[in-house]
């Protein structure tokens, strides 16, 4: 699996947590389905490619300043959660 369907399966999880938790929404709500799209469409375009490594350490961020101060917020809510959710998946990702 490449590097950056990796990617997109964690924030999809990750935005879905989120979603779950704050939206009280059981599908996505239209403000997390945007973000959620908006941000696979910056994965599907990143310069980086195959040698991308984690968004926040990035030089050249992809993300518009709203649309990553959300994903950040996101980000924030839901990775210390992901491990009671995703154990396996939080773990490979941290060794990558």
């Amino acid at each position: 699996m490449r590097k950056i369907d990796k990617e997109k399966r964690i924030l999809i999880v990750m935005i879905k947590i989120y979603c779950r938790k704050k939206h009280r929404s059981q599908d996505l709500c239209e403000e997390c389905r945007a973000l959620l799209n908006y941000a696979l469409n910056r994965l599907d375009h990143c310069r980086y490619g195959a040698n991308k490594g984690f968004c926040n350490h990035c030089p050249s961020p992809c993300y518009n300043q709203a649309n990553q101060a959300k994903i950040r917020k996101v980000m924030g809510f839901s990775g210390p959660r992901l491990i009671f959710y995703h154990p396996v998946m939080v773990i490979r990702h941290l060794l990558s």
